[in-house]
């Protein structure tokens, strides 16, 4: 059974179109779906029609909580922007997400890693806020109690698998919808793929282990670039135009 692992959309309803129609060319119909699917000034709206037409198994991230947490007054501008075009139908959709799940044999899905939709699994930061890849004990640290021999996470929107001493597999597959971005948890950083293209894994279980196979699909993004600018948001655009920020 093949089936794709996607994260972090953002909003990028032609971001997820693409990768849809890409997944079809496999001819694979199941989705695992890691989390925040709303959040940023694109088309939330679109998305969430996207989604919902859709049986993807789908837990909850950091960004989804939060719009169902947050009084609009206290939201970040991308989480309000997503939050104003949601109909009532796509916030109840939210709710019903847990922020994990098991969704196959042998399979577990978090947000950012097993116990927070807030901490980087695959990535560490440094003092000055510059991102590296995490070693295999800080890795093999947050796997926990966690027994699944496939293990899948996102939030930093880095495409990245990491084998544990015991033969385990940690994936992230990257961003759907947003390639690029800047956070000041827990102190000011970018994480920046350098390409536009959407970002998402296929799966498959082989007889020696998991075979993974990372897809980066080109699309055209012009519409989402021109929301981005339109909403007055220079760093989106440049963000999801380019794949980059600095």
């Amino acid at each position: 059974m093949t089936f794709a692992v996607i994260a972090d959309i953002h909003g990028n309803a032609d971001a997820l179109a693409a990768v849809l129609e890409d997944m079809q060319g496999f001819g694979v119909t199941q989705a695992v779906n890691l989390g925040d699917h709303f959040s940023g000034p694109l088309d939330a709206a679109g998305t969430a029609e996207l989604l919902m037409a859709r049986d993807f198994v789908s837990i909850r991230g950091n960004h989804d909580r939060w719009l169902l947490e947050q009084d609009p007054a206290d939201m970040g501008p991308s989480d309000l922007a997503a939050f104003r075009q949601l109909p009532p139908e796509a916030l109840d959709w939210l709710r019903a997400l847990p922020a994990t799940r098991r969704p196959f044999e042998g399979v577990f899905m978090c947000h950012g890693t097993p116990t927070s939709d807030l901490a980087y699994w695959l990535e560490r930061l440094d003092a000055q806020g510059q991102p590296r890849a995490a070693t295999l004990a800080e890795v093999e640290q947050e796997a926990g109690l966690v027994t699944e021999g496939l293990i899948l996470c996102a939030h930093t929107h880095i495409p990245r698998i990491v084998r544990l001493g015991d033969g385990r597999v940690v994936l992230n597959p990257g961003s759907v919808g947003c390639p690029a971005y800047d956070d000041d948890h827990p102190v000011f950083h970018v994480m920046q793929t350098g390409t536009p293209n959407a970002s998402y894994a296929l799966v498959d279980r082989a007889a020696a282990g998991w075979q993974v196979s990372f897809r980066s699909v080109p699309y055209d993004a012009g519409r989402m670039v021109r929301m981005a600018e339109e909403a007055g948001r220079p760093d989106w655009a440049r963000a999801v135009g380019t794949g980059w920020l600095t």
